[in-house]
């Protein structure tokens, strides 16, 4: 075989592997981690949910508009949102979902999947419980759970016990669901993209990420929007990692109690653990730095809800969760690899957490005390306490599901 031969068997087996091969979810986790501590270093955390609220706060917006805000919920919607193109939170969004697009159309799985009518209605019901359940909460699964442990807080503990009963509430009631309902099991169509046309898209996607990167890059007006080019760049990786690995947290929950299997579970306390050391090394206040300041805020997804509010809101966010089939990152990432059941999730979550947060803002009830408390781990414990808090307790979470593994103790039964 002649070295050119060689060349291109090689190119092509790399290119199979980035593009068209599924990750090892271990692979992923680490990954999606080392992302994560990148887009910390760069400006701040990343979450799912704050480009959801922005798209909601959008939609309420555009209805106190037409119909008057001057008495109720839209009383709070005055005021014009910040563009979806300038919130930094949409902008995650918007990156992820283009990322997770990328990658489907390299890997030819985009396709729109119609789900069957049940699941549509199941969509609209998850939606909703998603976006009360996360602005209880002060976070989706990622911004309540996996980035406010791996930020430090304690509410990311208090969510993850609330998102554990949830996803075993929801587990039982699709149990019940498949045997005792038919209603609504057809309807289920499949659009393809012609093969071709796959690649093409992508480098669609790609020259359009690289081109809005290099648009915020450039704007001398303000740091706030330059800075976002980065944003958008590292999102995107982000949402093509997890599309590639399908690395999905609700399913870290889920199957330990479905069929025994703590594959994603151990990915995802690997990745909080790299996440947490990279937090505390950005957060900490090394005196070199200007004026003594950490890089990283260290109130960031440090929220108000240590107690009832993200135990009830992580357990209503992971019913929510079962009933979409994904969490706030997962619903992303399938949009991007067209999945209309998420389509339609979205609006819904949307529009839920938006008007959600909004009451709650209002209200004053995080910042008075009512939905928890703010607990910065580091305050109590010291950076180095803090960070065997967090090692110990994902290690007795990897006991528990690997235990559960090989007994099948805690499987819920169908």
């Amino acid at each position: 075989m002649s070295a050119e031969s060689v060349l291109a068997s090689k190119v092509k087996e790399l290119y199979k592997t980035l593009c068209q091969t599924e990750w090892n979810p271990t692979v992923t986790g680490v990954v999606v981690g080392f992302l994560s501590v990148m887009i910390m270093a760069w400006w701040r955390p990343w979450g799912a949910v704050g480009a959801l609220r922005s798209w909601g706060d959008w939609m309420m917006y555009g209805v106190a508009s037409v119909f008057g805000s001057d008495s109720g919920l839209l009383a709070l919607y005055e005021e014009v949102p910040r563009s979806i193109f300038i919130n930094s939170g949409s902008v995650i969004g918007l990156g992820f979902i283009a990322g997770a697009f990328i990658s489907a159309c390299l890997g030819k799985d985009f396709a729109l999947r119609i789900p069957p009518y049940r699941e549509m209605v199941k969509a609209v019901i998850a939606g909703i419980l998603m976006g009360v359940g996360a602005s209880l909460a002060g976070g989706c699964n990622v911004g309540g759970f996996y980035n406010a442990i791996g930020n430090l807080s304690a509410n990311g503990f208090s969510m993850m016990l609330g998102l554990v009963f949830g996803v075993i509430l929801g587990l039982k009631l699709l149990y019940l669901e498949m045997e005792h309902i038919t209603w609504g099991s057809t309807g289920s169509k499949t659009f393809s993209i012609p093969g071709p046309a796959s690649p093409v898209l992508a480098v669609v996607a790609i020259v359009a990420i690289i081109a809005g990167a290099y648009a915020y890059a450039g704007n001398e007006d303000s740091d706030y929007v330059a800075s976002l080019s980065g944003i958008l760049v590292i999102s995107a990786a982000l949402g093509y990692a997890m599309q590639r690995g399908r690395w999905c947290m609700v399913q870290g929950f889920r199957e330990p109690h479905m069929t025994g299997d703590c594959t994603m579970a151990k990915s995802v306390m690997l990745s909080i653990v790299i996440v947490a050391i990279g937090a505390a090394v950005l957060k900490y206040g090394v005196p070199m730095r200007a004026e003594g300041e950490a890089v990283l805020n260290p109130a960031h997804y440090v929220r108000g809800t240590f107690g009832w509010g993200s135990v009830v809101g992580g357990f209503v966010f992971g019913l929510g969760a079962m009933f979409a089939g994904g969490c706030g990152s997962g619903t992303l990432w399938r949009v991007g690899e067209g999945q209309v059941k998420l389509m339609m999730v979205v609006p819904f979550f949307a529009l839920s957490t938006s008007m959600m947060t909004a009451w709650i803002k209002d209200n004053d009830f995080e910042s008075d005390g009512v939905l928890g408390s703010y607990v910065y781990l580091p305050d109590v414990f010291g950076y180095g306490g803090t960070l065997t808090l967090i090692v110990g307790a994902m290690m007795i979470w990897y006991v528990v599901v690997t235990w559960n593994e090989d007994t099948n103790k805690l499987i819920v039964p169908m």
